[in-house]
């Protein structure tokens, strides 16, 4: 059995610790072969020494026509991400992998967002701390001046700032333990982010009118029917859903304007979802914190009012491509090719 992986220099743009990853896994399960280039114009046939004794292939960065599988006529079982990706044309794609399955090659299918979910999970999370504690702003302050250091007035006055407090008493602050976390959707982010919190001690609701009531068991969360009801008591709030012409703006602005004053939005996964408007305008007027790692706008431009502000924690969109993410998903590929010596 013969193992190759092609890949192209635009996949490593997207996915730079994948391919060598992958690599290196089937090499531990057999011996594995890797063509790289950076050619444009590259094509795998042309790419791989006798590709006719190739039984397992994975396309990475590669067109899947069927130009590009015919020549592998041993091919047993192959990857190949058939959708959005700009260089490729889908259509010639689907044609390609439909001719090679109709020859009897199986196909891996190409699962979406289970492979970053637990990194965004948990920058949410530490977005979620640091928010309510102010670790970038202070951080940040104590390169200018000795200030964050001075906790305790000569004279105390009640709910003022006193020894090692450095929160902000106007927002949402402290612990995750006691506050009302509220979710919108209970999936691969949201789930895990939900729980994480539950189990941290905080009041946590979820809603999702797709998921099983077995997501919420396990996450050990309430189930909440009512996107009006969920907001209205947020002290915390995140929606975690993927973007789509049916999430698109689903957290209104009606429901933005719902939420407590002094609420924490935390923006994660895509920012579309929320009516970013009036998120804005709320989070600049001073009304709610946010901690955002993505926004309607990317690269937020730098005159941007909501850039260095008190109330906002912001990084430029790079919760979920971390090193482990990248091996997150290559194990989901490989893991569902046959075991060697197995039909």
């Amino acid at each position: 059995m013969r193992s190759v992986i092609c890949v192209h220099e635009r996949f490593d743009a997207e996915w730079p610790f994948a391919a060598d990853y992958w690599r290196d896994c089937w090499q531990r399960r057999g011996g594995c072969e890797l063509y790289r280039t950076d050619d444009p114009d590259a094509r795998a046939p042309r790419l791989v020494p006798d590709p006719a004794s190739v039984t397992r292939l994975a396309l990475l960065g590669f067109h899947a026509a069927a130009q590009d599988l015919e020549p592998f006529t041993a091919l047993e079982e192959c990857f190949h991400p058939s959708y959005g990706l700009k260089w490729n044309d889908p259509r010639l794609s689907m044609a390609g992998i439909e001719a090679a399955k109709a020859r009897g090659v199986r196909f891996v299918p190409h699962r979406l967002d289970v492979y970053w979910g637990q990194s965004v999970a948990e920058f949410a999370l530490g977005l979620t701390i640091a928010a309510l504690r102010r670790i970038p702003q202070t951080s940040a302050a104590m390169t200018q001046s000795h200030d964050p250091w001075r906790y305790q007035p000569a004279v105390g006055r009640p709910g003022r700032r006193g020894a090692q407090f450095g929160d902000d008493p106007n927002f949402v602050n402290g612990t995750v333990a006691g506050k009302r976390v509220r979710v919108v959707g209970a999936g691969n982010i949201g789930a895990r982010y939900a729980s994480w919190c539950a189990a941290l001690g905080a009041q946590v609701a979820v809603w999702d009118p797709f998921a099983p009531d077995a997501t919420f068991t396990a996450a050990r969360v309430s189930r909440c029917f009512h996107l009006s009801e969920l907001v209205r008591d947020a002290q915390i709030f995140t929606a975690m859903l993927p973007l789509t012409d049916s999430t698109r703006g689903l957290v209104t602005a009606d429901l933005i304007e719902a939420l407590p004053r002094g609420a924490l939005v935390v923006q994660a996964t895509r920012a579309a979802i929320c009516d970013t408007q009036a998120l804005y305008r709320r989070v600049l007027n001073d009304e709610l914190a946010l901690a955002a790692d993505v926004f309607d706008v990317e690269p937020l431009p730098l005159d941007s009012p909501l850039l260095g502000r008190h109330n906002v924690v912001h990084t430029p969109h790079n919760a979920g491509r971390t090193l482990d993410a990248n091996r997150a998903w290559v194990d989901d590929q490989i893991a569902r090719f046959r075991p060697r010596g197995q039909e």
